[in-house]
């Protein structure tokens, strides 16, 4: 089977998660999450990439990292297939360890990114794991090593403190684990800040930004290798795009749509913007044309009349 495709580019920032094979407990001993740990900076090291936060839990990990190269793909293959072959190696097995692929979201800015290192280091205290008096004690965790080391040089801090107005010192570290605990005290602030969201989808940030980054890389659309979040917002941006263009071609602008009292303009529009793919469930939407079925019924006869 073909692997899924990935959004990758120059600095981008991702949200990384996996989980153990059928929900195993693939890091319920110390040597297995260490063993992550060290294979984790050995992978940052190769791939020049960024961490900017980890959790390893018993079934699955969080990762938080930047990759100025472009090359998270390579780099993960890197991870999990020498992590695989250790861990297996050492235990005498085969099979998988990982739940299918594993999770890559796209993450905007250093403000996303700060709340998304928020909720990893809340991780273990959302899990039941640790009361948040002593999330700092969870031993598999960037924010113990931050504040306790050892710290590999590619495990780095700047970028989310500085969000918080803080530094790389013990007191703008005591200051960054009391916000910690105030804000894992605080469900309706972590609901605020998209705390169940992100897990979930393919992008963490702004619309504006979502709706730009799927525009540039609308034309992954059409390649059915994407997972199934980044192919939803990528497929919305093409039509968006069909739209724009077939705009431009009958010299009207979208304040001209709007205000437009033909539907049998509308009906010339969908029918070309169907020579482009796209769907009458979304034709029918944004030209405001009814139902699905009687557009589909109208375009017919438009084009019957037409030949």
């Amino acid at each position: 089977m073909a692997r899924k495709l990935r959004i990758q580019y120059e600095g981008a920032l991702y949200h990384v998660i996996n989980r153990g094979n059928y929900r195993r407990n693939l890091f319920a001993t110390a040597g297995a999450a260490h063993s992550f740990e060290e294979c984790l900076w050995e992978a940052a090291r190769m791939y020049d990439w960024r961490i900017h936060s980890h959790a390893v839990m018993r079934n699955h990990f969080h990762l938080a990292l930047e990759t100025p190269k472009a090359n998270l793909v390579e780099g993960m293959h890197w991870l999990l297939g020498t992590f695989s072959t250790r861990f297996n190696r050492f235990r005498k097995e085969q099979g998988h360890l990982f739940q299918g692929r594993y999770k890559a979201i796209l993450v905007e800015d250093s403000s996303a990114l700060a709340r998304v290192v928020d909720y990893i280091h809340l991780n273990p205290v959302r899990a039941g794991v640790v009361p948040v008096e002593q999330v700092a004690a969870f031993r598999w965790s960037s924010l113990r090593r931050f504040m306790r080391g050892p710290r590999p040089e590619v495990l780095v801090s700047e970028d989310f403190l500085r969000r918080a107005g803080l530094d790389d010192s013990p007191e703008g570290w005591r200051a960054y684990l009391e916000h910690l605990q105030i804000l894992g005290r605080d469900p309706a602030e972590q609901e605020r800040l998209g705390f169940a969201e992100m897990s979930k989808g393919w992008a963490i940030g702004t619309s504006g930004w979502r709706k730009a980054l799927a525009k540039t890389y609308s034309h992954l659309a059409l390649n059915p290798a994407l997972e199934q979040g980044e192919l939803g917002e990528l497929k919305e941006a093409r039509w968006s795009e069909a739209l724009e263009r077939v705009l431009r071609e009958a010299g009207m602008s979208f304040g001209e749509l709007a205000a437009e009292p033909r539907d049998s303009r509308r009906i010339e529009l969908a029918s070309r913007m169907r020579e482009e793919g796209v769907p009458y469930a979304w034709i029918a939407k944004n030209l405001s044309l009814g139902s699905v079925n009687a557009l589909r019924v109208r375009v017919h006869r438009y084009r019957n009349h037409r030949m």
